[in-house]
């Protein structure tokens, strides 16, 4: 799999059922080249108009299961929610 194509995928937590968005970058240790993390874009200021100050960044170890069209993970939102 690309990483193209993951970013086309759905991001659902399981803990909640929310849809978090769809991956926008990864993270990867450049020692070993293995992705270590999901980079999804965190909820917008004032319904998306003035940008976003947040994003996910979801550990590797958390992802559940990658299906053809969703990415499930398990996490705490806040957890994984860092300001920019």
């Amino acid at each position: 799999m690309r990483v193209y194509e993951l970013k086309q995928k759905e991001v659902i937590n399981t803990c909640n059922c929310k849809n978090i968005g769809c991956p926008v970058d990864v993270g990867f240790d450049p020692v070993t080249g293995q992705i270590t993390e999901l980079v999804i874009p965190g909820p917008g200021k004032l319904c998306s108009f003035l940008g976003r100050d947040s994003e996910y960044c979801i550990p590797w170890s958390c992802i559940c299961q990658i299906g053809e069209d969703i990415i499930l993970v398990n996490i705490q939102e806040e957890c994984c929610l860092k300001k920019l």
